[in-house]
């Protein structure tokens, strides 16, 4: 059994550095003065907060450029190249890079610099920078592997069920397959996100990656057929601890002590620590390397085994249609699937 320990306080908010300049040319003959392009700092924090995941390298490339005597925005073709190029010095994974041009592409464009600055250079450093870590023998980015159904079931025996916290993390290894979830969408889920119904449960998301608009969506999951994981049993045997511990509201996964008491919610960084830990426990191969989203590519990557769709699997997971992520699952499904050296004889 695990326990976790007590999250530290949160370091006090540090002040974000401004993020929208105004544009060059104020003075477009139309009666406009430097008022009607002005933002408040309330305002501008807003509209970082509509696009969270850019913020940090955001604030890495302005304070980047107040250093080095550039200007953040508009940034030129220039400035970025050779921030790119730092980037690549200090030894940051390529995808980590990669991440950060589109973050400085995202606020230019949201600040009406529609297309600046230009990412040829800078993606042209990138590229020099990936060959010279292949050439040199440096491993790619490595994946988290899928969990898959015998691996999940393991996972599950490791829990212990007699224990509040046993129960609390079957549900969060069911959930987090079969609803292909994100951490922060399992720790953002209240009690009454999850209800019961004839053929399963039903899991309201209020928002994730991809749903900027925050609009909210259903997912739908059927009954199973195992009763370590059925998701269904799982709930239940989950509310029971909750009920007995008097949260009839509030978030669906909390804290628990070593003392099996129920605290605040489960952060984000636990949950990897979680699944993490149990796949140890279980024996998993590569245990190491799994981490939560070891269950959001398992559930993609069991589904389509099964047959489902691609389309399908793309909007149980909340993935845009298109998704590149989603696309990799299926490969790896099909390079053993539709294997040329399946059936020759070796």
């Amino acid at each position: 059994m695990h326990d976790e320990q007590e999250t530290p306080p949160a370091p006090a908010a540090r002040e974000r550095p401004p993020i929208f300049a105004l544009p060059e040319n104020t003075a477009d003959g139309g009666g406009h003065t430097a008022a009607d392009y002005s933002l408040s700092a309330r305002t501008q924090e807003r509209i970082a907060d509509g696009v969270p995941a850019n913020t940090r390298q955001w604030a890495a490339f302005t304070a980047w450029c107040a250093e080095n005597g550039r200007i953040s925005l508009p940034a030129t073709a220039h400035t970025l190249a050779e921030y790119t190029s730092r980037l690549c010095e200090a030894g940051q994974a390529p995808a980590s890079i990669e991440q950060a041009v589109a973050a400085v592409r995202t606020m230019h464009r949201l600040a009406g610099h529609a297309g600046r600055p230009a990412t040829e250079s800078a993606r042209l450093a990138l590229r020099a920078y990936k060959r010279q870590r292949a050439e040199s023998g440096a491993r790619s980015q490595r994946e988290a592997p899928p969990i898959t159904i015998d691996v999940l079931r393991a996972m599950v025996s490791a829990c212990d069920l007699d224990t509040p916290i046993g129960r609390r993390d079957r549900l969060l290894l069911v959930l987090g397959l079969a609803l292909m979830g994100r951490r922060s969408e399992l720790v953002a889920l209240q009690r009454d996100d999850v209800r019961e119904v004839a053929d399963g449960l039903e899991v309201s998301i209020r928002t994730s990656k991809t749903d900027k608009d925050s609009t909210g969506e259903t997912i739908a999951i059927p009954r199973g057929s195992h009763p370590l994981t059925d998701p269904v049993a799982a709930w239940r045997d989950w509310l029971t601890v909750l009920d007995q511990a008097g949260q009839p509201d509030g978030r669906l996964l909390r804290r628990i002590n070593r003392h099996g008491r129920i605290g605040p919610s489960l952060g984000a960084d636990a949950v990897n620590v979680i699944v993490r830990d149990l796949a140890v426990r279980a024996g998993v191969p590569y245990a190491h390397t799994v981490t939560a989203h070891s269950l959001r590519a398992g559930g993609a990557t069991v589904a389509y085994a099964a047959g489902v769709p691609v389309a399908v699997i793309a909007q149980h997971g909340r993935w845009a249609p298109a998704s590149p992520v989603v696309l990799r699952y299926i490969r790896a499904v099909d390079r053993w699937r539709d294997n040329a050296m399946r059936n020759v004889g070796l």
